[in-house]
């Protein structure tokens, strides 16, 4: 792992070269994840280009900040992304889940110039319902058991992958995914969209509860150079339960991005 100080703390992350001069492209996980999520996307089968993995905040092999759910947290998150895309040369954003959300916070505050930004399993406004927002405070393992039951972050997982992110949410802890959910929870960017001014990917497991469909329809429809793409056979991890498929869709994105400039 590599790291990067920037106000005050240390952040983490993996990189990889890719084939040439390729588009580096920065991975962003989502509540109580870390840069692991992306361990398919950033290996020699991924995509053909230059890979950046973060830990955000309190997250794996990063430091820790000390903010309340919301604008607050969002903010630091987005500052570690910006220090690891500047130090890696990042000019595409990917972002699951809450990470969707950094990201599409990162494009509108314009804290690092981009060239595209792929949303997975993400959305415009990310509610979190009261049973698991109660969950979370009051019973974590509930919590843990009710984000891994049927289409929610999987659809059909290998069993190797479900006790992976069952391990992942647990050593991330109680407070930090609180924190992410009540982050997620109180985001809403709907009113903005029309601002994001990168081309942009929605990308969605077809059986995704969490972040459905729906949700990237609208990110389609109204980020001005949006498109929508389904992965077949997976929920809301869709780079872990179907990578070659993700992969592959974020392969054609970053390649229409590099004739876009050269046209």
């Amino acid at each position: 792992m590599e790291t990067v100080e920037h106000h005050g703390r240390t952040t983490a992350y993996r990189s990889v070269p890719g084939e040439g001069e390729s588009t580096t492209v920065l991975y962003v996980h989502g509540s109580a994840g870390t840069h692991a999520l992306w361990s398919q996307q950033y290996a020699p089968s991924g995509p053909a280009s230059s890979a950046a993995a973060l830990d955000l905040s309190g997250h794996g092999a990063s430091e820790d900040i000390d903010t309340a759910p919301g604008e607050a947290t969002l903010t630091s998150y987005v500052d570690d992304v910006v220090a690891v895309a500047e130090a890696t040369d990042a000019t595409v954003l990917v972002g699951n889940s809450l990470g969707g959300a950094v990201a599409l916070a990162t494009v509108l505050r314009r804290a690092v110039p981009l060239d595209g930004l792929v949303l997975a399993g993400s959305g415009a406004k990310l509610p979190v319902v009261q049973t698991l927002r109660d969950d979370l405070a009051a019973d974590f393992e509930a919590a843990v058991s009710f984000l891994h039951g049927e289409d929610m972050l999987f659809h059909d997982p290998p069993e190797r992958a479900r006790e992976h992110s069952i391990e992942t949410m647990r050593a991330v802890g109680q407070g930090v995914t609180r924190r992410d959910f009540e982050t997620c929870h109180r985001f809403d960017v709907r009113d903005r969209l029309g601002e994001v001014d990168v081309p942009t990917l929605a990308l969605c497991g077809e059986h995704d509860r969490l972040t459905p469909p729906s949700y990237h329809e609208t990110l389609a429809e109204e980020i001005p150079a949006g498109e929508f793409e389904t992965i077949p056979g997976a929920a809301h991890l869709a780079m872990v339960e179907r990578p070659e498929a993700f992969d592959d869709a974020v392969a054609s994105f970053l390649h229409s991005i590099e004739q876009s400039r050269t046209t």
